[in-house]
């Protein structure tokens, strides 16, 4: 009986991998490398913040630095966040489908 059904489970899996999968892996591929390219784009954009605030407290209570999140230091960095989360996510559903197809 389990060999029927693995037997089965590989009939029908094996058409739907064999087509799907590897499209998936190459459009997972270009989505991780645009974003990887916009990640260094971003991080040598963005400003040095070493320069901020106050040496012995870190701490610089200013309008700008309330406000950070709408000048173009603070966009780059969502921008660095959210391509670096795209990222994670496809290396990891790029590996399970790798996995998926080898079994």
């Amino acid at each position: 009986m389990n060999l029927f059904s693995t037997l089965l489970a590989d009939e029908i899996q094996a058409d739907w991998i064999t087509t799907f999968l590897p499209v998936l892996r190459y459009v997972l591929f270009c989505i991780i490398v645009a974003c990887a390219i916009i990640v260094i784009i971003a991080v040598l954009l963005q400003s040095n913040s070493s320069s901020e605030g106050n040496p012995l407290t870190g701490i610089q209570e200013t309008y700008y630095s309330k406000n950070k999140g709408s000048t173009r230091d603070g966009k780059l960095k969502l921008t660095t966040i959210i391509c670096s989360c795209i990222i994670i996510v496809c290396v990891i559903i790029y590996f399970v489908t790798e996995l998926v197809n080898k079994s």
